[in-house]
């Protein structure tokens, strides 16, 4: 039976920008990084870096669905962040009753979403 999510791997061309990105400004943990493969913990869980080129989804519905999603604490914190950095919010702050969030684009074009479950 399954357990958990134990990794989720993203497509990177770029790693000097993508490494800032998640280290610096998202402050995830870099646990290795085992040659063009690095990996940071994600709660339970790992998100790899593997060196290639973004694939594009053909036909996806919805088309702006982001490749993963991170659940934070302080939305308008990573919001602010973002801004300082000069990471483009896709939409702005989007919210429902249940939750809020925001889409961004990593350095390598990885559709990511930040939410804040209420």
């Amino acid at each position: 039976m399954i357990k958990r999510l134990a990794a989720v791997a993203l497509w990177v061309e770029d790693f000097i920008s993508v490494l800032h990105f998640y280290q610096d400004i998202l402050g995830l943990d870099l646990i290795s990084h085992h040659g063009d493969v690095p990996q940071f913990q994600v709660g339970d869980g790992i998100l790899v870096l593997v060196k290639g080129k973004l694939p594009h989804a053909i036909d996806a519905f919805p088309a702006e669905f982001p490749l993963v999603a991170f659940e934070v604490n302080d939305l308008n914190k990573i919001a602010d962040t973002f801004t300082a950095e000069n990471v483009e919010l896709l939409s702005g702050i989007e919210e429902r009753r249940d939750s809020r969030w925001i889409k961004v684009r990593d350095p390598a074009g990885n559709l990511i979403e930040l939410v804040e479950i209420k």
